[in-house]
Order: structure tokens, then sequence, then C-alpha cells
């Protein structure tokens, strides 16, 4: 590791690998916006806390150990995209990603809202779709315990039409944000860091498969919104 590099743990997928899940998107669309130099370690989802806890505490809430999580070249370890976002932000603020832009808020809550609507979707297809046989024991017993039921009996029951019918009041409040200063990002002509939050889901949505990106697109209200959105920010993905 060089004296100015940064290491980013994220999650890896069935081959070819590469970045799937939003939250390692956030901070790989961060990085590469900063030109900022790392490297990416790859683990699987059981080797997360073995990796982590030697060198961070647990978080608060939810899953005691998660990625992304980043390596400083001080040598400080970070969890958590948001920490990290605001981390960078301070220690390399050119370009700005104008993280005190009143849309950040809005669309983590957004964020939060479409993912929590699709989750009995994704929970049961990313197994099926993405992750490598060294993670699945561990995906399906962890989110089991977490929604009290297995992931397909999840999706069986709350997925489909019915989770579909709960994100797309969200999508719609996302298209009328992005079309407030006419895009492709929230402030118009200028990049923000919320814009990476909402590329984050829209690279994910894109991932899991063709038929469900088209169908939170369609969703949308308006799809051009979201893929000139997406288009801006292909640079960085």
């Amino acid at each position: 590791m060089s004296a100015s590099q940064y290491v980013l743990y994220d999650l890896p997928s069935r081959p070819p690998c590469s970045t799937w899940t939003p939250n390692p998107w956030k901070t790989r669309l961060l990085f590469n916006f900063k030109g900022i130099d790392y490297r990416t370690e790859w683990l699987e989802y059981p080797d997360i806390k073995p990796e982590l806890e030697k060198h961070l505490p647990p978080n608060m809430s939810g899953f005691a150990y998660t990625i992304p999580a980043v390596i400083c070249p001080d040598g400080k370890y970070l969890m958590d995209s948001g920490k990290i976002a605001e981390y960078i932000e301070t220690e390399h603020p050119q370009p700005s990603l104008h993280m005190d832009s009143d849309y950040l808020q809005q669309v983590q809550n957004l964020w939060g809202r479409y993912m929590g609507a699709i989750k009995p979707i994704f929970l049961n297809q990313v197994p099926k779709r993405i992750l490598n046989d060294a993670s699945l024991d561990y995906w399906y017993k962890t989110r089991h315990e977490f929604c009290g039921m297995p992931v397909e009996e999840l999706e069986k029951t709350q997925g489909g039409e019915k989770a579909w019918n709960q994100a797309e009041p969200v999508l719609r409040e996302v298209t009328a944000l992005l079309k407030q200063n006419e895009g492709p990002y929230l402030l118009g002509s200028t990049v923000s860091y919320a814009d990476l939050v909402w590329a984050s889901v829209l690279l994910f949505s894109e991932r899991i498969g063709p038929d469900f990106f088209e169908e939170a697109l369609k969703r949308t209200g308006d799809r051009k919104a979201h893929l000139d959105l997406l288009d801006a920010v292909r640079r960085w993905s």
C-alpha cells in the first residue's frame, strides 16, 4: 500500500467480480469522483467480522460489522458509508460533494424507504443471482433471523406487486426531486453526494437484473430522470 493509498473493503459477486450492493457503491463512487488512489479488498460475508473486529468497535445497531470499510493511508480504519464520506470530504475537500446540500437528508430518507419496500424481493434474489457460494449460508441464516422467516417465504408473502406498490410512491418522490433543477443532478449541473447516494440504488437495481431494473424504472413515473443521473455518474462507476 502506497503512502497515499486507501483500501476499500467490498463484497464480491460471482465472476466477473464487481461491486453490487448500494453502500459500497456510495464509497466507490465517492473515491472515483474525488480521484482518490485506492485498491479493493474483497470480503465474503463470513469474513467481514473476523477481519474488522481487530480494528474497529462494532456498530451500535444492526449488524456488528459491515461493508464498506476503509483503511486510510495513516492506518486508521473507518466503517459505514456515511462516516467514510464525511471523513473523505474533510480530508479531500476538492472537488466538493456539497455534503451540506438540503437534498442529502431527503435522499437518504428515500433511499431507506425504497430499500425497505423492495427488501422482500431482493433478500431472496441476491443469493440466487449475485452471491458466491462462500456467502450463501451466512446470508440465508442472518436474513432469516433478521426477518423472522426464510427469505423465500418473505418474497412469496410480501414481494412481487405488493412490494413494488410500496416502492412506487418513493420512486416518484425521487423523480420529483431530480426534476426540480432540470437534472441530471439534484442540484442541476452540479454533482453532490446526494446524487451518489441515489445512484447507488440505481446501480444496485440494475445489478439485480434487467427485469428488476425495468420494473423500478416503470414505477418512477419518469424513467428518463433516473437514467440521466445514472448516465451522468457512469464515469465514476
